[in-house]
């Protein structure tokens, strides 16, 4: 018997078929092969087609049942891992009515600033864990602002994962996790904000109904099981945000543990028994995927979103028919400071660890005698492991103290000399998984449905590949608080 999961992350959709007896991964994919655009119709602005996610899934599956590893009819459940805080709202028809305003996108920046300062920064921090920022509720308060028409036909709001669920099931639900990552929640009150929803004059209507994270949310219908070659009627039995997600996959679950992702955005997400905030929101807290009224685990979010977002846009740029094994390599013959040239990789949207400033990308220290294709490549990663640093001190500041890191051996992950870098910089040393957030939104499913007992029961046989532990710490220290110095000056 067997569990499919489906990550809906920035640049593909990513799907692993999972033996529920093993908890082993016995198939997997992604689709497209070639990074799905963002759209931005304005500088700071970034969408994408729901309906491509869609059709990006679907093929996703064909393509992993096409594998012939397994029989598609002993599938027994699904969970959707998706990237968060993305804005998706349907009519009546369920219909799209425009783009995803996905998680890097800038506009409500704003909007959210004066929610802020209007409903109180104390209220905010206490009752919501976050300033309301770019999230989801600010997103959707720029569309009834400056979109009206369209906003006067949404019949539901919904993240990334709840539009494919629905795609999947005609069914759309939302859970505490979710409701919190899009700033609606209120966890002293524990209940839809009604400070957001009065501030923002939003109509509760429009919310989901709420369901358990572990629980169904539906069941496959006939027209899409036939298609696919499913059985009609096994649940959605598992939606959380690719970050809480990516936790769940490494078994994160506890106070005190610690992941990190390196994709499109890089992450570093720490589980406490707190609701906990940053004072200036530089760093979120949301309801982890094992939150409880009684119980809380939330999860501690540092987001950079100039990561692997970075290093694309320096290997188009400057290698565009070589594949990233490839680049690393080049990377990997410069020295360790890049003779020099620093870095700033934040091109992708606000930063919230900047509170909410977007510096764009820059360059400098170019020497055109000196500096080669390899010394840009070994820069641009030692820039985002220094972005990283950055946001672990803030996290130190609010009490998250690692002392390992468990990341997937996935994205920038798999570059030896990113992960060594991120190692020395940051000083923790970092366990390496084979695991994805695909194979964690399975495993998810398998909760959600009761084959495994508890989230630690499913990942029980999960074994470390590997740790790296810090070798270069003291050469890299220098060099970090000389990026520190240009980051802050160009933050004055």
């Amino acid at each position: 018997m067997y569990l499919l999961g489906i990550d809906i992350g920035t640049s593909s959709v990513k799907v692993a078929v999972v033996e529920i007896e093993t908890q082993k991964c016995i198939a997997s994919t992604q689709y497209p092969d070639e990074e799905t655009a963002i759209v931005s119709l304005n500088p700071g602005w970034a969408e994408q087609s729901p309906l491509e996610w869609w059709k990006n899934t679907l093929q996703a599956i064909v393509k992993v049942i096409g594998s012939k590893k397994f029989n598609p009819k002993e599938i027994k459940a699904i969970g959707i891992g998706y990237q968060m805080h993305g804005l998706v709202i349907v009519d009546k028809n369920q219909e799209p009515l425009r783009n995803s305003i996905i998680w890097c996108d800038s506009r409500a920046v704003a909007l959210g600033n004066s929610a802020f300062d209007n409903i109180g920064n104390e209220k905010c921090l206490s009752s919501l864990l976050n300033s309301p920022g770019n999230f989801t509720a600010s997103k959707l308060a720029w569309v009834k602002r400056n979109e009206p028409d369209i906003y006067e036909r949404i019949d539901k709001v919904m993240l990334p994962g709840d539009f494919i669920a629905m795609k999947l099931t005609n069914e759309i639900t939302t859970s505490i996790s979710a409701l919190s990552e899009g700033v609606f929640w209120d966890f002293q009150k524990n209940e839809i904000s009604k400070d957001i929803l009065a501030y923002y004059e939003l109509d509760i209507k429009l919310i989901p109904d709420i369901k358990p994270l572990f629980s169904v949310h539906g069941t496959l219908t006939e027209d899409i099981a036939s298609f696919l070659g499913l059985t009609k009627g096994i649940p959605v039995s598992y939606k959380a945000g690719d970050q809480p997600n990516n936790a769940l996959s490494l078994n994160v679950l506890r106070p005190g543990e610690v992941a990190a992702t390196a994709g499109t955005s890089g992450v570093i997400y720490g589980v406490s028994d707190e609701l906990t905030c940053d004072k200036q929101s530089r760093v979120n807290t949301f309801a982890h995927v094992n939150y409880e009224i009684e119980n809380p685990r939330t999860g501690v979010l540092l987001c950079i979103n100039g990561a692997g977002s970075m290093y694309r846009w320096a290997k188009h740029c400057f290698a565009p028919h070589l594949n990233y094994n490839e680049v690393n390599k080049i990377a990997s013959k410069a020295p360790i400071g890049s003779r020099g040239l620093r870095v700033l990789p934040f091109g992708n949207g606000a930063e919230r660890m900047l509170n909410n400033r977007f510096t764009g990308t820059k360059f400098w220290g170019i020497d055109l005698n000196t500096h080669t294709s390899a010394h840009i490549f070994r820069a641009v990663q030692e820039s985002i492991a220094f972005a990283f640093r950055y946001g672990l001190d803030i996290m130190r500041e609010n009490g998250m103290q690692p002392k390992v890191i468990r990341a997937g051996k996935a994205n920038l992950f798999q570059s030896e000399l990113f992960t060594q870098t991120f190692v020395d910089v940051t000083g923790i040393p970092v366990e390496l998984y084979h695991n994805d957030g695909s194979v964690g939104a399975a495993l998810g499913a398998g909760i959600g449905i009761g084959v495994f007992t508890s989230p630690e029961n499913a990942f029980k046989g999960q074994k470390a590949l590997k740790e790296i532990t810090p070798i270069y710490d003291e050469e890299y220290e220098p060099i970090y608080q000389e990026w520190k110095g240009i980051l802050t000056d160009n933050l004055k």
